[in-house]
C-alpha cells in the first residue's frame, strides 16, 4: 500500500486544521468558564443542579445546556413568589462583554434531569454550554464540573 508522507498530509490538511483550530479558539474565547461543579446524588436521584461562574468576552446568550450524564439538561431559575420558592426554565440568559455571572444554588443554574446514573463525589461531568451572539452566532462551550456536596473552595 501506499500512504501519504506526513509533510503530503500537512500540505493537504494543514490550513483546514489550523482554520478549524483557530475557529474552536475563538468560541470557547467568547465565555469562561470557572468553578464548576455538580450536586453530588444519591442512588437512583434523577436528577441534580449544576453551578459555575460564566465571563463572557463578547455579548452573549446562554440558550442551553447539554450533558451526556443526562437525559435533559436545562438552565434554570429559582426566584420567589409570594413566599415560595419556583424554579422555572430560562430559555435566554444575556450576557454582557466583560460580566461575570454566577450559577448557584437558590438561583441561576444548570438542573440535570433524567440522570443515566449515579454523580458520585470526585466525579467529572462533561457539559455543553451553548450561547448565541448578536450577530447570530452560534457556539458551544465545552465545561467539566466537578461532582461534591458544596461548592469547590478554590
Amino acid at each position: 500500500m501506499n500512504f501519504p508522507g506526513p509533510k503530503s498530509i500537512l500540505a493537504r490538511y494543514g490550513l483546514a486544521a489550523l482554520l478549524a483550530v483557530g475557529a474552536a479558539s475563538a468560541v470557547h474565547a467568547q465565555v469562561r468558564v470557572d468553578r464548576a461543579w455538580v450536586r453530588a446524588t444519591v442512588p437512583n436521584q434523577s436528577a441534580t443542579g449544576t453551578f459555575m461562574r460564566l465571563t463572557a468576552q463578547k455579548d452573549v446568550v446562554l440558550t442551553g445546556a447539554h450533558s451526556p450524564a443526562a437525559g435533559i439538561a436545562e438552565v434554570h431559575l429559582m426566584s420567589m413568589d409570594n413566599g415560595i420558592m419556583r424554579m422555572r426554565a430560562a430559555e435566554r440568559v444575556p450576557l454582557k462583554a466583560g460580566q461575570t455571572i454566577e450559577l448557584k444554588s437558590g438561583g441561576l443554574h444548570i438542573m440535570m434531569m433524567d440522570l443515566k446514573k449515579q454523580i458520585k463525589t470526585g466525579d467529572s461531568v462533561p457539559l455543553t454550554l451553548s450561547f448565541a451572539a448578536a450577530d447570530g452566532t452560534l457556539s458551544r462551550v465545552e465545561a467539566s464540573a466537578t461532582a461534591g456536596f458544596a461548592p469547590p473552595t478554590r
